[in-house]
């Protein structure tokens, strides 16, 4: 992207790959800037943090706007107007309607707690997969980021980051694991999709 990734992100609770980002865009190491943060959550530390750093912030639920319908196209419509050209999901709790998935097919990005297929899909996320990757005797889990489609956990994977499943591990430790090398290979990523190593389907140079 010559002039830098604009990046939309959508986070239902504290967004701790977004603060990441964020971060990383202040500190020059991602040539990016944030367009907007949404929530489905009107208490969201996301909103509250991005409103600090000037950020604009939106609180776009079903519940306020009337219907899933309503806020599908508020949210798909807030981004546009705000010109984001990527869209982040960081800790977002809820699945994206058809015009936003439509609008911006191609150029969603989820990050997953685990390796892809095996362990995603609707009811499968955070400490239930852990627990799942235990119970299954696995000596390895992973991170996964992947493009978002109408299915959980579906779309093609860009990049995937595997996390040793050490001995006497619970569902708890390799969650804490996981989590630590989530926000930062988010910043990687996103990084090489700036750089244009990392090629999206849906995003023009």
């Amino acid at each position: 992207m010559r002039g830098g990734l604009k990046i939309g992100f959508l986070a239902s609770h504290g967004g701790s790959s977004m603060k990441a980002i964020l971060e990383a865009i202040a500190g020059g190491g991602l040539r990016a800037s944030a367009a907007v943060v949404i929530s489905n959550n009107a208490d969201a530390p996301a909103l509250a943090h991005a409103g600090a750093l000037g950020i604009p912030a939106y609180h776009l639920s079903e519940t306020r706007l009337g219907g899933a319908a309503a806020a599908d196209r508020a949210i798909a419509d807030t981004l546009a107007a705000r010109g984001a050209d990527l869209i982040v999901l960081s800790g977002y709790l809820r699945k994206l309607g058809p015009v936003t998935l439509e609008r911006y097919r191609g150029r969603i990005l989820n990050i997953h707690p685990g390796k892809l297929p095996k362990y995603g899909g609707r009811g499968m996320y955070g400490r239930r997969v852990h627990a799942a990757v235990i119970a299954a005797g696995e000596r390895t889990s992973g991170i996964t980021i992947h493009l978002v489609d109408e299915e959980y956990d579906h779309g093609p994977v860009l990049a995937e980051r595997e996390v040793a499943v050490e001995p006497g591990d619970t569902a708890d430790s390799l969650a804490a694991r996981i989590q630590a090398q989530e926000p930062g290979f988010f910043v990687d990523t996103l990084r090489r999709i700036a750089e244009g190593t990392l090629r999206l389907p849906g995003l023009k140079d």
